[in-house]
């Protein structure tokens, strides 16, 4: 079996395709696997393909986006030369995208595609429906992106990260799985967090908060933090800043140099370990990490970027559960909000606790292996067609 995978643009793209790629090779030893990117993010791609079960070949292809603004009027946007010119221009980076994917899929000819997400998969989806190879493709947001809404026109299966109520797909093409995540995004035994932070060479004994905003980063997240660092080591915390490559040469400079702030640009190994061991987690509120902490039973404070409606609506759902504490970035911005949430979470575990029991109802455990099965059972349709 040959499978082409494709996605990018964040970590959050990526680690899912590795849970399910470990899936189907449980299911077809044999399976060949290539992997495509976007240029911006083949180095990040290549370190944690390194946890796949096979061998992952990893290619890069230009990619572009339609740039929109949810906190903009359109008006305003079309009025904003920036946005405008780089809208023109990645027009023709999509062009380019799908003479690549057109030449990388006629070359290596897989039986099915499996997109992840972003607008890297716009060029391969289109080259897949050109040469009529068939596409499942998996939408983790509870607001599906423009990629996915148009791919879904043509997708052979459709797997989502929430109910299909949140949804427009077609019921007979789509099936609610949940997020796919690593297998080691389980609750922790008391030995298991001990022992977790012994890896990171964390105390076991004094609180910990471990703050990231993702791959990239968030220098929101990074400022908010390192205003309220010397508050929170006063109060005889830990914590660890994942700082995201690029905001991470800007957060060192500013970090405290005391033994128990850590600051580093990006985890590769060991990261559930690392949240696992946490007392309290901040971050922003992807689908994929979001659905990290759930496995994991994590408290969470959730900081939705507000220029990406999918956070703001992943956010929201977790907020009326009451499932996660919700801040907003103009908070953070203006204020000690994020320092004053954190002690008031540290300082109350029976808050912590039923946050992240509300919190673990939205695990999906099992969603990486219901995923693979989907695209396996597309790709053997494809053989015996």
């Amino acid at each position: 079996m040959k499978l082409l995978a494709v996605g990018g643009g964040s970590g959050g793209h990526v680690t899912p395709v590795v849970a399910v790629i470990n899936e189907i090779a449980a299911l077809q030893p044999d399976v060949q696997v290539t992997f495509v990117c976007d240029k911006a993010f083949a180095s990040q791609s290549r370190g944690l393909m390194q946890h796949a079960a096979v061998p992952v070949r990893v290619r890069t292809i230009a990619a572009g986006k339609f740039r929109r603004y949810q906190h903009l009027s359109v008006v305003r946007q079309l009025l904003m030369p920036s946005i405008v010119l780089a809208n023109i221009l990645d027009i023709f980076k999509i062009l380019a995208g799908v003479c690549q994917s057109l030449w990388l899929v006629l070359r290596w000819r897989p039986d099915v595609i499996f997109a992840k997400g972003g607008f890297v998969c716009l060029p391969v989806g289109i080259a897949a429906r050109c040469l009529r190879v068939p596409v499942v493709i998996h939408d983790s947001d509870a607001r599906p992106g423009l990629t996915n809404r148009v791919m879904a026109r043509w997708a052979a299966a459709i797997a989502t990260g929430w109910p299909l109520k949140h949804y427009h797909y077609p019921a007979s093409r789509s099936r609610y799985v949940g997020v796919p995540i690593g297998a080691d995004f389980r609750p922790l035994t008391l030995a298991q967090r001990q022992q977790a932070r012994q890896t990171f060479s964390l105390d076991p004994h004094k609180p910990l908060v471990v703050a990231t905003g993702g791959g990239l980063g968030s220098a929101i997240i990074n400022h908010a933090v390192l205003r309220a660092a010397d508050e929170l080591l006063a109060a005889g915390m830990q914590v660890y800043l994942v700082a995201g490559k690029g905001n991470y040469d800007a957060a060192r400079a500013k970090a405290p140099q005391h033994p128990d702030f850590h600051c580093v640009p990006f985890v590769f190994e060991h990261m559930a370990q690392l949240l696992g061991a946490a007392d309290v987690v901040v971050s922003r509120a992807s689908a994929t990490f979001t659905q990290e902490l759930a496995g994991l039973a994590q408290a969470a404070i959730l900081v939705p970027a507000h220029h990406l409606g999918d956070q703001r609506k992943n956010a929201a759902i977790y907020d009326e559960a009451k499932a996660a504490l919700v801040l907003q970035d103009d908070a953070l911005e203006q204020s000690d909000a994020l320092g004053q949430a954190i002690l008031t979470l540290i300082h109350d575990p029976a808050q912590r606790q039923q946050l992240a029991q509300r919190l673990h109802t939205y695990a999906r455990p099992h969603a990486a292996r219901d995923v693979a099965q989907m695209v396996v059972k597309v790709a053997q349709r494809t053989r015996k067609g």
